[in-house]
């Protein structure tokens, strides 16, 4: 990976508290396991960013060495890796998430 899409990758975690690198857009997510990200985020009205992997395909092989994970979807909350779909949806289905989101100081309205 580049220093540049390393940097680009530090800058969008950091900028941001909520941040999903995903494959496709929030309204058009171009697979399943980011719809269902993208679907739990929604549902507890979580604000959250997002850049589309598919659009670099330096984005899309740095955030898999960043992160040292395999796969995308990849949530990040306050700048820490949470995970991917499997983890973000058995932690939503704990409550794990609602306390990660509470315990970081992110509002979220459950639908």
């Amino acid at each position: 990976m580049s220093n540049a899409t390393h940097d680009k990758i530090q800058a969008a975690v950091d900028s941001n508290d909520v941040m999903l690198f995903m494959k496709g857009t929030p309204m058009f997510p171009q697979c399943g396991f980011s719809a269902a990200v993208v679907q739990v985020l929604s549902h507890l009205g979580v604000p959250f960013n997002s850049a589309n992997v598919l659009e670099d395909a330096e984005l899309r092989q740095g955030i898999k060495e960043f992160s040292a994970w395999p796969t995308i979807p990849q949530l990040y909350v306050k700048g820490e890796f949470v995970g991917g779909c499997d983890i973000v949806r058995e932690m939503y289905e704990s409550g794990e998430l609602e306390d990660l989101l509470k315990e970081k100081g992110i509002a979220s309205q459950a639908a």
